[in-house]
């Protein structure tokens, strides 16, 4: 036990040691100054004259706003055709089927959000030609997208009055080739030499030891854990995702991929103090974060680490852990590790089944997307930490009579209901779409009788989990429930539009607000906001905000399911 909890120590320093020199580079990226992959810029340029793009035009957060969505409904219509087509395209040795649209319209949806919701098997549901053009396309432009998003909000924060703010495509296409494209080649390399396939052909048949005939799936498999990894994607090409051997072969593949997803979304965090030069800001940021990740950490790995007292007394030795639906190469103790880092960073790659661990495992799970702003996806993580930061110094301000203000700008009226908004979206998504579901259940349990596996507390779970997973762009899953039906697949749908673009769009305008302001140099008046204390405010406000939207379905699902155990 010592020795799995020391390797989970050893590979979230590993990732913080790679995390701050990321930032740092991240920053000089984006600033415009000189950095290792400068010899990426005639690429890029190339890139700029072929779509006829003027990088040097800086643009308003309007005009982002529009450049963001209007490239994201080309990629939604170009996705839509191939996965309604794929049975009829080449690249497709296994023969699979064409999807029905409304599998389709969710699949095409959910990662052109950096979501990823799968209702379908990877290996069985996708041609090649699929898996490249769609998924792992997608998986590269929707985690670009939403870095670029952050640096919008990296720029507008700077101690200057303007309404430009640099120039989307320049940030969306560094994202791609300074950083997501070469982190994926080194990520891709060693999954290779691991044992992870890479190949076009079709299933290799085999004779296992037992005798039985069978047929293993592979495929242009490393490219694309590679990038749902590091984009914090984490659509699998196979149905059981980072569970399945071939996918994720060795422990050390397992650290490698778990490294891999949670270290640009914190190098995002120390980018932003190297870019605003601010450093105590980052570490504040930081600090929330981080305790917010490990209090959801340590009950998870608690329970999983001590098994299910329901089995202990049958008599069922489980000195191992909690070892239902984990994979024995990693333990329950790296799969706990694994299930929060994925939840927390908005990234639904699992290594094991969520849907049977300890319910309070599965509470902390919940937890980390309900909040949805601990570390978080690829820039978007900060977007929406940045609303509940909008939020926390507009109370302290009132608290100690300062004007609210954030980095010299005035928080006002106009920001303060745009960042309340936003917060407040994110659990009537999860709420309002359990509750219908729950409602549409209860009427005719017959006719969706296929729905849950389980219709006690824990089908309860699955159904808010479904939700809870669409709303923060996650994509994981309690898999006991049947969710390739139209109405998951369009409800879901909708949930994943509204919850990317919409907290997206909400930060994005309130930094351009604050950037229109004029600077008010910081002064005896002035409420700071890089200091430990006010860290103890924005913890609060995330605390306060999740705990009074979720708390009564939670203690429905989850909590409900713990206390039936005793």
């Amino acid at each position: 036990m010592n020795n799995e909890l020391l390797s989970l120590g050893g590979i979230y320093l590993v990732t913080l040691a790679l995390a701050l020199p990321l930032g740092a580079y991240l920053a000089r990226v984006f600033r415009g100054e000189k950095s290792l992959l400068d010899f990426m810029r005639p690429v890029e340029n190339g890139i700029f004259r072929l779509a006829g793009i003027d990088v040097r035009r800086e643009m308003s957060w309007q005009q982002h706003l529009l450049a963001l969505l209007t490239i994201n409904l080309v990629w939604f219509g170009l996705a839509m055709l191939v996965l309604s087509t794929q049975g009829s395209l080449p690249l497709n040795p296994d023969q699979n089927p064409s999807m029905a649209p409304d599998l389709a319209f969710n699949t095409a949806i959910s990662f052109l959000v950096n979501c990823n919701l799968q209702h379908y098997s990877g290996e069985s549901g996708l041609s090649y030609l699929a898996q490249l053009v769609v998924i792992t396309f997608l998986q590269f432009v929707s985690a670009a997208t939403g870095i670029a998003a952050a640096v919008v909000l990296f720029n507008a924060l700077q101690t200057r009055t303007t309404d430009k703010l640099g120039n989307f495509y320049d940030y969306f296409v560094k994202s791609l080739t300074r950083l997501l494209l070469p982190g994926s080649v080194l990520v891709a390399l060693v999954l290779v030499f691991s044992g992870t396939p890479m190949t076009m052909l079709g299933k290799q048949p085999l004779v296992t030891l037992q005798g039985d005939s069978v047929a293993v799936s592979r495929g242009p498999v490393a490219a694309m854990v590679a990038i749902k990894e590091l984009g914090t994607n984490g659509g699998g090409f196979y149905g059981a995702n980072s569970a399945h051997p071939l996918e994720n072969p060795t422990f050390l593949t397992n650290a490698v991929e778990n490294t891999a997803l949670c270290v640009i979304p914190v190098a995002l965090v120390f980018a932003l103090g190297f870019y605003l030069r601010r450093p105590r800001l980052a570490y504040m940021i930081f600090g929330v974060m981080t305790v917010g990740f490990a209090a959801l950490l340590a009950p998870a790995v608690y329970y999983e680490l001590h098994g299910n007292p329901a089995l202990t007394k049958l008599g069922v030795d489980q000195a191992l852990g909690a070892l239902e639906g984990k994979e024995i190469r990693f333990g329950a103790a790296a799969s706990a590790y694994w299930s929060i880092t994925n939840t927390v960073i908005s990234c639904g790659s699992v290594n094991s089944m969520h849907d049977s661990f300890m319910p309070l495992s599965g509470l902390t799970q919940l937890l980390g997307m309900m909040t949805n702003a601990f570390y978080g996806g690829c820039g978007v993580g900060l977007l929406n930490f940045f609303a509940y930061l909008i939020i926390a110094v507009f109370i302290a301000g009132l608290l100690v009579g300062r004007t609210p203000e954030l980095l010299g700008k005035k928080i006002e009226a106009r920001e303060m209901k745009i960042a309340v908004l936003v917060t407040l979206l994110h659990p009537l998504l999860i709420l309002a779409g359990t509750a219908l579901t729950a409602h549409l259940y209860a009427a005719d349990p017959a006719a969706n009788a296929g729905w849950l596996a389980n219709p006690g507390y824990h089908g309860f779970s699955e159904m808010l989990y479904e939700f809870t997973s669409a709303a923060a762009n996650n994509g994981s899953g309690f898999e006991g429930l049947g969710d390739n039906t139209p109405w998951w697949n369009i409800s879901t749908g909708v949930v994943l539009l509204l919850a990317r673009f919409l907290p997206i769009i909400g930060p994005v305008a309130i930094a351009g607000l604050l950037a229109r302001k004029k600077y008010v140099p910081e002064s005896a008046g002035t409420l700071p906001a890089d200091t430990a204390t006010f860290g103890v405010m924005v913890l609060a406000v995330i605390v306060i905000i999740a705990a009074l939207a979720f708390f009564p379905a939670l203690a429905l699902g989850p909590l409900a399911e713990h206390f039936s155990l005793y």
